[in-house]
C-alpha cells in the first residue's frame, strides 16, 4: 500500500469485522484542490480507505497468504461531504468468503452520522498476476503495526500466525503507546 488512507485500527474481529478511524486534516495537500472554497475529502479517497480496511480483513483470513484486490463496487451511496477537522469511522463486514475471494458490505461515519454505504467484491490473485516487487513482508506487517492492528488482534498463536514466514522477525520489535521498545 503507497498510499495509506487510514489512521488506525480501532477494533478487528478476525474473519467477520473491522473497523478503522482516518483523521481529516487541512495538512492533507490533495483537500486544497478538492474543491478551492470548500476543501473537503474526496468520496475516491473515502473508498480507498474503506477498501484497505476490508483488504486486510480478508487478507487476514488466509494469514496473509494470498494477494487480495478490489475487484469490484457493485453499489456505492454517498450522504454528506467530508471537512477537515472531522474523523471517518470505516466499518467492514464479510458478508461472503469464497475460494475465490470475499464480498463485504462496509459504511463510513462521520460521529455517529452515516456518510456512505458500499458493497465491496475482493479477489485473490493467482501467482501468474503477482508482482514480486509490489511488497515485501515486512514492510507490509510494519504498516499493518503502525495502524495498531496488532493491539485488536487476540494471541497471534491463536491464529496459527506464529508459522507465517518473516512474523517471528517483526515480532521482536513490539510498539506501545506510540513508543518503539525493543522485545
Amino acid at each position: 500500500m503507497r498510499w495509506i488512507w487510514i489512521d488506525k485500527f480501532i477494533e478487528f474481529q478476525p474473519g467477520v469485522r473491522a473497523k478503522a478511524i482516518k483523521n481529516v486534516s487541512l495538512a492533507e495537500e490533495h483537500l486544497h484542490d478538492h474543491y478551492p472554497g470548500y476543501p473537503n475529502m474526496p468520496n475516491s479517497l473515502i473508498t480507498e480507505g474503506i477498501a484497505q480496511t476490508g483488504g486486510v480483513l480478508v487478507g487476514e483470513t488466509t494469514q496473509f497468504t494470498k494477494r487480495v484486490v478490489l475487484a469490484k463496487i457493485p453499489k456505492v451511496s454517498f450522504y454528506r461531504p467530508v471537512v477537515a477537522g472531522e474523523t471517518l469511522t470505516y466499518t467492514v463486514e464479510i458478508e461472503m468468503l469464497m475460494d475465490e475471494g470475499a464480498m463485504v458490505s462496509a459504511t463510513s461515519q462521520v460521529d455517529g452520522e452515516l456518510q456512505a454505504e458500499l458493497e465491496m467484491v475482493y479477489a485473490y490473485l493467482g501467482d501468474e498476476h503477482v508482482n514480486p516487487n509490489l511488497f515485501q513482508p515486512q514492510d507490509f506487517l510494519l504498516h499493518l503495526r503502525q495502524l495498531g492492528l496488532f493491539d485488536r488482534l487476540p494471541n497471534l498463536e491463536e491464529l496459527g500466525w506464529n508459522d507465517w514466514p518473516g512474523l517471528q522477525s517483526a515480532e521482536e520489535v513490539s510498539w506501545k503507546n506510540g513508543k518503539h521498545h525493543a522485545s
